[in-house]
């Protein structure tokens, strides 16, 4: 995997379309492929919700995207409860249906909005990581699209002036530098996989893996809050 170190103040608007067109491709087959019951399985990174209760979540958001409905109060807990409330009588398949469009939708959406909705790619491609190690499927956080999602977290973390990360990467040819370039506080040090770096920023469990992290704490570096 490359990832190059100058990444995280250059903003390519087709890169959100295309980690999530591409996670697309991998991630609805399997969920096609999956029994009903599958859907009702807990979700350990989202405490109360099913599988099928984060996918009614990721639909809603990019249904919400693709209609411009960002009325005030929206993506917080009572919104999103409210959201897959909507979609208590859907069958799974429709679920996964609405889910599929905003994966092929959403990207050129995205793109003209100015960066202003990167992180909700980024977020439905962690959810996406979610579903996959309930499954216990490989891939979680990772696989073939992370260097795509590692480049969107250096740019979203640079523009919104989150703490400064230098990251040396076990699986990665080049450093990468996170957050904040302004030099007004120096750089937190990082070291190990880039899928722990992902879990790190999205306030994922990281028990039984190694990894090295100086000058911050790990939930300082949770960029979606609690």
């Amino acid at each position: 995997m490359t990832t190059p170190a100058d990444v995280h103040d250059v903003r390519d608007p087709e890169l959100p379309g295309r980690l999530l067109t591409d996670e697309r491709d991998a991630l609805v087959p399997l969920l096609r492929a999956r029994k009903d019951e599958d859907f009702a399985l807990p979700v350990a990174a989202c405490p109360g919700w099913t599988v099928r209760d984060v996918l009614a979540h990721c639909s809603a958001a990019f249904t919400r995207v693709l209609e411009s409905r960002f009325e005030k109060g929206v993506f917080s807990p009572g919104s999103n409860d409210r959201d897959i409330a909507e979609r208590a009588d859907w069958s799974n398949g429709r679920i996964v249906d609405e889910f599929e469009r905003g994966l092929t939708e959403a990207g050129p959406v995205i793109a003209r909005a100015g960066g202003v909705l990167d992180v909700l790619a980024l977020g439905e491609w962690v959810h996406a990581g979610d579903i996959r190690e309930t499954f216990g499927e490989p891939g979680a956080y990772g696989g073939d699209r992370l260097p795509q999602a590692l480049a969107l977290l250096a740019y979203v973390t640079c523009r919104d002036r989150h703490l400064p990360l230098h990251a040396d990467l076990d699986d990665a040819d080049e450093p990468l530098r996170l957050g904040d370039v302004s030099g007004e506080r120096p750089p937190a040090r990082y070291i190990g996989d880039g899928a722990t770096l992902v879990r790190l920023y999205a306030g994922r469990p990281v028990h039984g893996v190694t990894y090295a992290l100086a000058g911050a704490r790990a939930e300082e570096l949770n960029i979606f809050g609690d």
